[in-house]
């Protein structure tokens, strides 16, 4: 047995099609079929229970494939800590950010992030957070950025910032005229929402639990530039959190009202989140260290934000 085969198996499990799996693995597909049957003959078991038309693991092959990305992680993990040791802020970095934080975050950042680690090439994706967590996990990202909290006790975690939400409202909206608003307010009115597997959309419904309010039936937003359409356009009002809120409501924006919460201020904490295992920890400490230290505080000052001139007061 060797991690070659092992290679073979979790791609035949991930691809479940031979052919695909050995595109994949760069490989002939007699070649990884042949591999996976030694594989079988040596482990004395059935890995793959083969048919025309699917390929599906045996439980003895769900087994050995999850101990088998064990084993290909830790290999891959003394390939990257031997590459740190002798240049630690060199190489490739994987990192994982969800969508309703990736596109106002990284503008912010990403330059001070170069400067800091000149020599550190970094690989972005984007992505909902579950999907993320799988690939983290997996071994596929070395880190993610996202929201607390995370259930695993395999990962760290490194906070961030805590970012605060506000209320987004359209100018012609009663709730206009004001700067801050109780959340005890919202059980009054019905909240636009994110479509599910976004975790905004758990943050925002666990304000809805807590306020009384409801969500919108009838539709649910596939990002939070639908959601400012949506409320631009009079349909609803909505949460939005702090750094995406910046332009809304300023010189150049749309008819879009911001207000703050008075109370119990709702907001989300954001976290650096990687393999307790990893190779890169020392990094990833240092990554989190310079995220918190370019984010300039203004950004989530929730006050500066609702006070901005809209674009009629303009």
């Amino acid at each position: 047995m060797n991690l070659r085969e092992l290679q073979y198996l979790v791609a035949l499990a991930d691809q479940r099609n031979f052919r695909r799996a050995a595109e994949l693995c760069l490989v002939s597909q007699p070649t990884l079929s042949t591999q996976i049957r030694k594989l079988e003959d040596e482990l004395g078991v059935t890995l793959i229970e083969r048919s025309p038309r699917n390929v599906m693991l045996t439980p003895a092959g769900q087994d050995i494939t999850a101990r088998a990305r064990r084993i290909l992680n830790e290999a891959a993990a003394i390939k990257d800590a031997a590459k740190r040791m002798s240049a630690p802020e060199s190489g490739v970095l994987r990192l994982g950010i969800f969508p309703t934080l990736g596109p106002y975050l990284l503008p912010h950042v990403m330059s001070g992030i170069k400067q800091r680690f000149p020599h550190l090439e970094l690989f972005l994706t984007e992505e909902k957070s579950d999907p993320l967590l799988e690939r983290l996990q997996a071994g596929k990202l070395d880190a993610v950025i996202l929201a607390l909290p995370v259930h695993d006790p395999q990962l760290q975690t490194e906070l961030l910032f805590e970012e605060p939400f506000l209320l987004a409202v359209p100018n012609n909206h009663d709730l206009a005229a004001r700067q801050t608003i109780r959340i005890a307010e919202l059980a009054k009115y019905n909240l636009l929402l994110l479509e599910d597997g976004h975790c905004l959309r758990d943050q925002a419904l666990a304000v809805c639990d807590t306020s009384g309010s409801r969500e919108t039936t009838g539709f649910r937003a596939t990002s939070l530039e639908t959601l400012r359409q949506m409320v631009m356009a009079g349909i609803g009002m909505t949460l939005i959190p702090a750094l995406a809120a910046h332009g809304m409501a300023g010189p150049q924006s749309r008819p879009v009202h911001l207000l703050v919460f008075e109370d119990a201020s709702p907001s989300r904490r954001i976290a650096l989140v990687w393999r307790k295992t990893s190779a890169v920890e020392p990094l990833l400490r240092d990554l989190a260290t310079a995220f918190r230290s370019l984010l300039p505080p203004a950004l989530l000052d929730a006050h500066a934000l609702a006070s901005a001139p809209t674009l009629n007061d303009a």
